[in-house]
Parts: C-alpha cells; structure tokens; sequence
C-alpha cells in the first residue's frame, strides 16, 4: 500500500516537472509571429527569424509598419524582448565521438560554437547605414521632404509595381533606382511640376525578403530577412551549420548557379569577409556535408577538430590551431592515421622542416606534446624556510650553500604576526599577550631531509641531516654534497613532534602570584617546580581554589562534550518522531510540539558552553606551593591563583538565591537556611556543591557516617538546589545529561547559562 502511494505521489511530481519544463522549451510548430524579439534579433520584421523551424513552408512578406528598435511589439513584454536565447544541445560527429573514445578527451569542432546562444544583442540590419549601390523596389519606404514652392514631409511604401506616390506629383516609379541615384531621380520627376525647391530623400523601413537555408543546416527553413542582409547575417539567423554540416563550403545559389562559395575559416582564422554577399529574394544557401577532418589536441592554443582542404601540411594545420602554447614541446609530434580504412598506425614527427612539411588526411590526429615539469638544474627547498624555491645547482653545491644563514629559516608568517600586533597596538586592541604564544614555528634543528630520485631505478632515497650542526655548528661532517634534482625539506618542532626535553613551552601564570607572567619552562619542569622557581604568591592567594587548565585537555573535554550532546540530540529527534506517531488527538500532538521546542531550545543553550580544560590540583585549604603536584607542564598551560574569597554561594530552587559570608562553623544546612530554605519544588536527593577547587560533592555520595546538609565549606563553593524533574519527565533527562555534563568539565561558570 505504502509502495502504491510513494509511487502514486512520485508520478505526480513528474508530470509537474514535465509541465514547468513544456513552458520553458519553444514550440517547434510556432511561426514567425511567436518568436520572442530577442530570437529576431531586434524589434523589426526584417530582423534575422526563421519563418518556420525546421519546415521548408515559405514565410508571407508584410508591409505593415513595424516598430522601432528597442520598441516591443504587441503581445510582448520587456522581459521577452530582451531574453537570451538557451544554448541548444551539442552536436557531435563520429570523428568527434571517435576521437574521445582515443584520447579521452572531447575536442569541439572548430567554429562550430560561434553560433550558440545567439543572443538579443544581436543588432538587426536594418539599422545600418544603406550602401549606395543599394537598389530600391516594392516594399522598400521612401521618405520625402521639399521645401520653397511645394511643402512636401511624406512617406510611403513602394507598391508591387515599383510606384511611389507624391500628393500634388502623382506616381514616380522607382523601381530598380540605386540609393545613390535616388534623390536626383525624384528631383527630376518633381522638378517636372514645380520649380524652385529643396530636396531630401531617404529610405525608412526597407523591405524584407525570402531566402531558403538547407542542407546540413541546424534549422533549415525559409527565412524572411532585411533587404539588407548577407550570407552570413542569415547563416547567424538558422543557427549555421549542424555538426555534420561544412563549415569551409557554403554555397549562395541564386537562379541554381553558385553565386559565391564562402569559407568561414576564412573569417574566424583570418578575420577576412570578402567573400561575403548581399542575398536577394528567393536565394538558396545551400550547407553542404562536412569535408574531411583532423584532430589537432595537445600544447596548441585552439585544440579542436578542423575541416580541412586538400592536404594541409603539419605546420599550415598547428598555424590553424593557433600556434604552440608556451608550455609545448618543440621537439616530437604524434600523429595517428587510419591507414585505408582498414587499421591506425602511429608515427612520431620531428619539429624540423621535415617534419613540418608533413601533409595530413583525413582522420588523422595530431597531438603536441608538452614540455616536462622536470628541472634539469635546480634544487629544491621548501618546508619551515623563509622562502620556498628553487635554486641553480652547480658542480660541488652543499648543503651549506642552500642554507647560508639562519636568516633563511625564519617563515614570512612570524613578521606577519608581530607586524600584526604592533598594528593592534597603534589601534588602540590588545592582542598582544595573545601574540606571544606560538609568534614562531621553531625550527627542528635535529632532523632534516634530502629527498633523491635514483634515475638508475627510479626509487626515492631519503638522505636525513642534522640541520644543527650544518647551520648552527657549521660542521663540513654533515654538510653534504646535492645533486641536481633534490629536494631539500626543513620541519618544525610542530610538524614532527620532538623529545619532550627539546620543546619549547609558553606557560603563563596569574592572579595573586609575585611575578605574574608568560615564562619559559626548562625541559622537564613540572608545575611545583616552575612556582618554586619564579617565586612565591601574595598574602591573598587562595590556593585551594587555583584554576590549572590545559590547551590538550580542554580539547579532549569538548570532544566528549560534542559527542555527549550529539547523543542527546539523536535522542530528542528520535523520541519527538515516537511521540508524533503515538499521538492520538490534538492535544496530544501539540504537547509533544511543544516539548520539541523545549528540548531543542535547552540543547542550543548547552550548545553554547564550552569545555575549560581545568584540572583539579586535589589541594585542600590549607595546603602551600610545595603541595602543588608535580605534573610535568605542557606548552599553554595556564595557573590563576585567585584572590581568597569570603562568601559562598547558594544557586537554585531557594527563596533567596544569593552569596553569603563565609563563617568555618556554618555548614550547607546554614546557608540553606540563610537562602530562605528550599523551595517545594526542590529536590534535596539531587543537591550538589561545587567546590572551589573545580571537582563536585553530591547528595547521593553522602553515607551513614555523613550527612549533606552537616558538609562543612570552603570559601568559594556553590551550593546547587536543582528543581524535582518528575513532572517533565524529560527535564529529568535533561538534569541527568547536566551532570555529564559538568563531569566532562564545563566549569562552574557555566551554571548561569545552564538555568
């Protein structure tokens, strides 16, 4: 059942798919009429439009006044007359499809896309200045204006009998009258009425004609085009030769002989148009089958297949091509032959005169090579350097001669960062203290390595170097012989981890310390031994509550964070998708919305609380610098000593949650007590307090010999009431998961965000 209906709905989102796309796709059967102006070419009828795609049916000529450019005619809107047409499905050959199952790769027929997505822009050529061998007849409008003693501003359209009728004149027949004889002959003729006037004489709306695109065309069809028009403006207008159709032959047949046979090569390699002619009413072009082809691939600037004529030389076929690309191999050529229709043969050409002169045939491919990315001089240094490259190796190179200094090993991106804090500090931001940590990728002095290609076997060697006792030490024992070709790579201690006693560590100490600050620790130093020796804390120091946190450790926490609250996320969506499916009314339903809504809203605000990475010390209240434990310090370790507090806190569900003094007598039931005691709500079994020193005492750790509410405090605890949960049996969950939580280690300070 469920199947039928996927399908049923699935069936129906295609037939609305195939809907939309039928109004985006031209209807093959519309006439001229229903073309949109942009696929005319302009806002005329004697714009570039096929009558009728792909039918032969001849298209009616139409005298009506058409509008101006830029004008849009009835029916149409802006957006119409200004659309872009949408490039049409490429066409292939079989040579084409030939070559890419040879080489892999899909090389076009050369020219061909010069007549894809033939857009509005395209200028009609009416609009162009009329030649002056241009020979009026019917359909063409004449425009008269005299003045002095006849006041003549007409126009008119030359009838089917080539008459031009003048109020006050009569017919004046100008039929067959060049343009630049034009406005002689009507002086004439009105001078046999009149005397003493002026006179100008203009063409307005020129006629349109019927020319006949077929062959091997894209939309063969009967075109009605500007009296103006060329071979080539129709040839643009059908969309030019299909790609099986010749771009090299193209035939204008006027009165079945050939008027002129143009070459489109001619034009785009060359930019010569000679050949091209003014087509008259009722001319055939005529796009014959493509002639032969070669296949020119590779390091040349136009990689293509091209039509040939007669048999091209090597070099007259690359010249086709655009010449070499900079990166070509002038030294072979492939060629690969259908020898006789029968099998392919390959043969390697020489760049000389020989091989140049080389004639090609049909089917051939030709493919240059490109030069190879192998240096025969250089070596290579890259890695923690100053500026990666490549250098000119000569006879008797060292190591020594690539790395000169130690100037060459300090990387652009320590100048940037102290470039970048002294351009804070101009501005007036403090990034500064930040900035010290990490201001430089520290070089590892102990390894280095040469990286060799054994052109014998072509195996890789890896010849490893103290870069120490090259640079530092300048020891000739470890500065060793190159050789053209290697590769030499310099690491920091970050990209290959080095012994614990060789890494440099930024430790920083804060709070009530006598010499707070960033310090370097000795290999090995431990957190007991670095305080010993940087000095001791104030008379303020609250010890028992310092914060140590760690950059690896804070990481870890958030990991398990992230992986916790993904869990509980899964968890939430799934229940919501249970609790929909069991709903059975309304209400139901919008409860199960609602508690949606809750749970989500609570995992974005948990969202937002970030791991610390503190660790507690384990210390208690009266403990000194020499009960600091001795964990060995890791580089941005960070001890806050804070100021001794006075006050704890009670958080929660209580009357009054606020900080009260600290007294050593008062136990958690005291501060309860000040708080004003625990709301109804409370839930005493789940209580906690959370010491200053970062770790947790629950409710539920509390045994026989203890009791919670007895608990004595310490400065700087928190006391936490949390609210019974079993009304909102997921608020129950969500408690469960805050607890996990704050065990992970989010800190106390996450409590606000949390309630």
């Amino acid at each position: 059942m469920r199947s039928s209906r996927f399908f049923a709905v699935l069936l129906s989102l295609l037939a609305v798919s195939a809907s939309g796309m039928a109004q985006l796709l031209p209807d093959p059967t519309a006439n001229t009429g229903a073309l949109s102006q942009a696929q005319k070419g302009g806002g005329t009828s004697q714009a570039f439009a096929p009558a009728a795609i792909p039918t032969l049916a001849p298209a009616p000529i139409t005298n009506a006044p058409q509008p101006a450019e830029g004008e849009v005619k009835p029916g149409e809107n802006a957006a119409a007359a200004s659309t872009v047409l949408a490039p049409e499905p490429k066409e292939s050959n079989d040579f084409q499809d030939f070559i890419r199952r040879s080489t892999g790769k899909t090389l076009p027929l050369f020219g061909y896309s010069l007549f894809n997505g033939m857009m509005s822009t395209y200028a009609p050529v009416d609009r162009i200045p009329v030649t002056a061998d241009y020979v009026v007849g019917p359909g063409d409008e004449v425009v008269v204006r005299a003045w002095g003693q006849i006041d003549i501003d007409y126009r008119a359209t030359v009838d089917r009998n080539g008459d031009f009728y003048i109020p006050k004149v009569g017919n004046v027949n100008v039929a067959g009258v060049k343009f630049q004889d034009l406005q002689g002959y009507m002086k004439a003729a009105i001078g046999r009425v009149f005397r003493n006037f002026e006179l100008n004489v203009s063409l307005g709306q020129l006629r349109s004609i019927q020319v006949f695109v077929v062959g091997q065309a894209r939309h063969p069809g009967s075109y009605t085009v500007s009296s103006l028009s060329t071979l080539v403006n129709t040839l643009f207008a059908s969309g030019g030769p299909s790609g099986k159709g010749s771009m090299r032959r193209i035939q204008l047949k006027r009165d079945n002989k050939v008027v002129t046979e143009f070459d489109m090569y001619d034009m785009l390699v060359k930019g010569d148009k000679s050949k091209d002619v003014r087509v008259l009413p009722g001319d055939v072009i005529y796009i014959p089958a493509i002639g032969p082809l070669v296949a020119i691939g590779g390091s040349v600037n136009v990689p293509a297949i091209y039509e040939i004529k007669g048999t091209p030389t090597l070099q007259e076929a690359i010249d086709m091509a655009g010449g070499l690309t900079t990166t070509a191999e002038a030294k072979r050529v492939t060629l690969e032959r259908i020898d006789q229709r029968k099998v392919r043969v390959v043969d390697e050409l020489n760049f000389d005169a020989a091989g140049l002169a080389k004639t090609l045939t049909d089917g051939d491919l030709v493919t240059v090579r490109a030069i190879s990315p192998r240096f025969e001089n250089a070596v290579t240094l890259r890695g923690n350097v100053a500026a990666p490259a490549r250098f000119p190796w000569h006879d008797g190179m060292r190591l020594k001669d690539l790395i000169p200094s130690r100037d060459v090993l300090i990387t652009p991106d320590y100048w940037i960062r102290k470039n970048g804090s002294m351009t804070a500090e101009i501005e007036g931001q403090s990034k500064l203290r930040n900035d010290v940590k990490n201001a430089f990728d520290e070089v590892n002095w102990d390894y280095a390595v040469i990286e060799r290609l054994n052109l014998a076997d072509l195996t890789t060697t890896l010849i490893p170097f103290n870069l120490g006792k090259v640079v530092l030490g300048d020891d000739p024992q470890f500065n060793l012989p190159l050789q053209a070709g290697d590769v030499v790579t310099i690491f920091s201690k970050n990209d290959i981890r080095v012994p614990v006693a060789k890494q440099t560590k930024y430790i920083r100490l804060e709070g009530e310390i006598g010499q707070s600050g960033l310090y370097t620790a000795l290999p090995g130093e431990t957190l007991r031994q670095i305080m010993a020796r940087i000095g001791n804390v104030t008379p303020q120091a609250y010890l028992f509550g310092a914060q140590f946190t760690r950059e690896s450790t804070r990481l870890m926490q958030q990991e398990k964070m992230d992986a916790a609250l993904d869990k509980m996320e899964r968890e939430t969506e799934r229940n919501a998708i249970a609790n929909a499916q069991n709903a059975s009314n309304t209400e139901e339903v919008q409860g199960a919305k609602v508690e949606l809504e809750g749970r989500r809203a609570l995992l974005a605000r948990m969202r937002a609380i970030k791991a610390t990475g503190r660790i507690p010390l384990e210390l208690d209240e009266k403990s000194t610098l020499m009960n600091l434990p001795d964990v060995v310090l890791e580089d941005g370790d960070r001890l806050l000593i804070p100021t001794r507090p006075s006050v704890v806190a009670v958080v929660g569900s209580v009357y009054n949650e606020n900080a009260f003094l600290y007294r050593a007598s008062k136990r958690v039931e005291d501060y309860l007590s000040q708080a004003g005691g625990m709301t109804k709500d409370a839930d005493l079994k789940s209580a906690y307090v959370i010491k200053a020193d970062g770790s947790v005492i629950s409710h539920q750790q509390s045994g026989y010999l203890s009791s919670f509410s007895g608990q004595r405090l310490a400065p700087g605890d928190t006391i936490v009431i949390p609210e019974q949960a079993n009304k909102v049996r997921w608020l129950k969950e969500f408690k469960e998961w805050t607890q996990i939580l704050y065990n992970i280690g989010i800190g106390a300070a996450a409590l606000q965000v949390l309630k």
